[in-house]
């Protein structure tokens, strides 16, 4: 990359991070499939054990080719850091890993994927970390919800699967003035459509297997350290404030200072839990990363024209996608994501849950299946699905009623993409 100007976008999704492997002059990012590395001496290896210098000791922490994946992502994302695991899932339980203390509670928005929901309803109870549930469409009730336990503040800024385009900016300031982290799950943007560390985003988590990966052949989790928040300020924080028993007392936030969280969770939360990405997936979520940018534009122009489609069918009762006119979130979508509203949306079916049912065994084009961000297009009905383990109030809360079916609209001709939903319908 030149050294005179700042790269764009595109060409850091194609290059941060990486660079021709010395040893063989390989040009692709080596997928270094190994379990542990040599030191080079005793020295060397007491260095690394102790934090005193960077490099590899063992997979399970890190890894070359994760190296260039973590990097990556961070320069799109704007961060100072990241730490790349096995899931999205496995990116949050590393995040609250890293936060939480037995007794402490976080704020979620209840506008969120079914599978956090549960995680956070219910797995997280085991380590006694409570949630306490807010309503994305109005701010004040996060700051309504804040207490004395509280010790961060979780969103998406396009909420998983109702639409919901979140005003970061708003809950960001509620965050800075609690004094805790803003937690962004950014996964349906991607740092292509949304940069939340402009709004005031402290801690980016994504699922790499979705957009970011693109093609649905690999699982990977991100969490992004933007370097924004103050560990030290008020001592609520005690793995980054506190000497560490592990190494030999030093202050994660003290040592490392703008990417301190990052490193605390890589070597302490990584290191005990163990949910390792393989290098494989790395270098196969990397080779995605590259046409990040061009997929996104062909996903967000079809969305709109799916859905401006299905706004004037007589089948639908409603479309809940912000890029439309009349969306209750154009105008939070025009600032967060100017450059479309994504390529994930719900509708609403006048048949109902039944409707819903059919629809999805009907399609031939668009697959059905429990995930979004691939080049093909996917459905679902998340009633029977994603978010059948919830009540009716949760998944209504939730923007997952017995009505709603999901699509996450891929990269075929348009034409094509409705055209299946058209015989689709016509056998409802």
């Amino acid at each position: 990359m030149t050294q005179d100007r700042e790269p764009g976008f595109d060409t850091l999704a194609v290059h941060a991070g990486a660079a021709p492997d010395p040893a063989t002059g390989a040009r692709a990012t080596p997928i270094y499939q190994t379990a542990a590395y040599v030191f080079d001496n005793v020295d060397h290896a007491a260095a690394l054990f102790n934090l005193e210098t960077f490099g590899n000791i063992y997979t399970r922490i890190m890894n070359p080719t994760e190296a260039v994946l973590e990097e990556r992502v961070a320069a799109l994302e704007g961060g100072t850091a990241g730490l790349a695991v096995a899931s999205g899932h496995a990116a949050q339980y590393v995040t609250f890993h890293t936060l939480m203390s037995p007794g402490d509670e976080f704020i979620a928005a209840r506008q969120l994927y079914g599978g956090s929901i549960n995680q956070f309803n219910q797995s997280f109870k085991k380590s006694d970390w409570r949630v306490v549930w807010a309503d994305a469409d109005d701010p004040s009730s996060f700051e309504a919800a804040v207490t004395d336990k509280t010790k961060a503040i979780f969103i998406e800024s396009l909420a998983n699967p109702g639409g919901v385009v979140t005003d970061i900016e708003a809950i960001g300031k509620i965050a800075k003035s609690a004094g805790v982290p803003l937690i962004v799950d950014n996964t349906l943007a991607t740092p292509y459509l949304c940069r939340p560390i402009e709004h005031g985003a402290d801690i980016i988590i994504h699922s790499l297997t979705k957009f970011l990966g693109g093609h649905g052949t690999s699982l990977g989790g991100i969490l992004i350290d933007c370097g924004t928040f103050d560990w030290l300020a008020s001592g609520r924080f005690p793995t980054l404030s506190e000497p560490c028993e592990s190494y030999h007392g030093i202050r994660m936030a003290e040592t490392f200072g703008d990417f301190g969280f990052a490193i605390a969770a890589r070597v302490l939360a990584l290191r005990d839990l163990g949910p390792c990405i393989s290098p494989f997936n790395a270098f196969l979520l990397l080779t995605g990363i590259e046409t990040l940018s061009l997929r996104m534009r062909r996903h967000c122009d079809n969305a709109l024209a799916v859905a401006q489609w299905l706004e004037g069918h007589d089948k639908i009762a409603w479309v809940n996608y912000a890029g439309l006119e009349g969306s209750r979130y154009r105008e939070l979508a025009k600032k967060y994501c100017p450059k479309g509203a994504g390529a994930v949306f719900t509708f609403g079916l006048k048949g109902g849950f039944d409707a819903g049912v059919k629809l999805v065994e009907s399609v031939q084009i668009f697959s059905h299946l429990a995930n979004i961000g691939d080049t093909k297009s996917l459905i679902i009905h998340p009633a029977s699905t994603t978010h059948r383990q919830l009540t009716d109030e949760q998944r209504a809360a939730a923007g997952a009623g017995d009505d709603v079916v999901r699509l996450s609209i891929g990269i075929e001709d348009k034409d094509d993409i409705i055209g299946d939903l058209e015989q689709a319908f016509a056998q409802l």
